[in-house]
């Protein structure tokens, strides 16, 4: 592929001009799971972004095949990427791709992209925690959030809440002891028959024509345990096994069922959060992660930030998922904390943070030139940001 033309350089009465400085244009690539997504930033802002959704490619198999994830991205990333850089008026001064968390053959697909591209174009390629781009995300819609701040990450891999003390400094508070929030209405959609993700059961549930949740309704038929643990930690596991109880007993109310476990998951999210904005003493909550397009789970948190006197941060729905906009807008709070993107101090940072919780790698073949070299990490936590 080859490079867009060279971006046009400022004005002589820019801002950027009369600073000496140039911003950085970040071209971004996403691959952690089944999403394949490109972005570009520029001037503080995403100026393009595409994604592509293998969602039907694996309904079938009713979850996600790594194999078969990764074979997609790899497919689709040559036609997103040109097709989205083809029609932008500036050539990107860095790379960025998310080397973790996620599944080590759909990182590896992008990471291996990103880093090829980065290498043919001579310019510098950051690894960004894929985490940590959901912790900030807000800030695409909200640049006037301000740190620091808690943050609820529920989508269909983690649930955890977390402080941002800063950019790039950010503190574990709880998180699920076995499944995801996300993972929990995944699998209760398809135990119902009502599809395969979270938005198939919020469908049914609308249809409803009894309010089910934590709170007991006609003789506490459809009460589920919270998946709220004590301190700040998570379990929905019992969650599903009751659901499946339920619809033993009740095979003619699916949809009040769906209702309840949709119920029970944002009861519980918003006890945590509460309890986390107690223990921090924040005044902004920011919801991240793809479980935040569920209404119910929304409005529940915006009523738990409301009552601890916080503010409620939340990304656009697009950005909720995953998404390259968050990638490109972590990486350049890495170059504004001082990486330049230099090859050799990034990559042996990520080396180090694989290496302490058994990181996948690809071997250098060409010496000891770390531009031929990288690792991704599968289990990468913000937390452990080393670089």
């Amino acid at each position: 592929m080859p490079p867009p033309r060279k971006a046009a350089k400022p004005k002589n009465d820019s801002p950027q001009s009369r600073a000496g400085t140039v911003f950085p244009v970040i071209f971004a690539v996403e691959t952690s799971c089944d999403e394949t997504a490109c972005a570009l930033f520029a001037r503080g802002k995403i100026i393009a972004e595409r994604l592509r959704s293998q969602m039907r490619r694996h309904a079938p198999y009713g979850g996600v095949v790594p194999e078969l994830a990764a074979r997609d991205h790899l497919r689709a990333l040559p036609a997103l990427a040109e097709g989205m850089l083809a029609r932008a008026k500036t050539r990107p001064t860095h790379i960025a791709y998310t080397a973790g968390p996620g599944l080590a053959s759909s990182l590896l697909a992008g990471a291996s992209f990103a880093r090829a591209l980065a290498f043919a174009w001579e310019i510098p390629a950051l690894a960004v925690n894929h985490l940590e781009g959901h912790i900030l995300s807000p800030l695409l819609a909200r640049p006037d959030l301000s740190f620091p701040y808690t943050a609820l990450l529920a989508s269909g891999g983690h649930t955890q809440l977390w402080r941002a003390d800063a950019p790039r400094r950010y503190r574990l508070l709880g998180a699920t002891m076995d499944d995801a929030a996300g993972e929990a209405l995944d699998k209760t959609a398809r135990l119902l028959n009502a599809g395969t993700n979270g938005a198939d059961l919020e469908k049914l549930a609308a249809t409803a024509t009894t309010v089910a949740g934590t709170v007991a309704d006609d003789g506490n038929r459809f009460s589920l345990p919270s998946p709220a643990q004590p301190g700040l930690r998570f379990s929905f596991s019992g969650l599903k096994t009751a659901a499946r109880r339920l619809l033993l007993r009740h095979p003619e109310s699916r949809a009040e069922i769906a209702a309840a476990m949709q119920n029970a998951v944002a009861e519980g999210l918003a006890k945590q959060a509460r309890r986390a904005l107690a223990k921090t003493g924040d005044t902004a909550l920011a919801i991240v992660g793809g479980v935040m397009q569920n209404k119910t789970v929304a409005a529940k948190l915006q009523t738990a930030a409301k009552e601890s006197g916080a503010e409620l941060f939340q990304p656009h729905p697009r950005h909720c998922g995953d998404n390259a906009a968050m990638i490109a807008l972590t990486a350049n709070f890495i170059i504004a904390e001082g990486a330049d993107g230099n090859s050799v101090g990034v990559v042996n940072s990520v080396n180090s943070v694989g290496n302490s919780v058994n990181g996948v790698g690809v071997v250098n073949s060409v010496g000891n030139d770390n531009r031929h070299s990288f690792r991704i990490n599968p289990r990468w936590q913000p937390n452990e940001l080393l670089y």
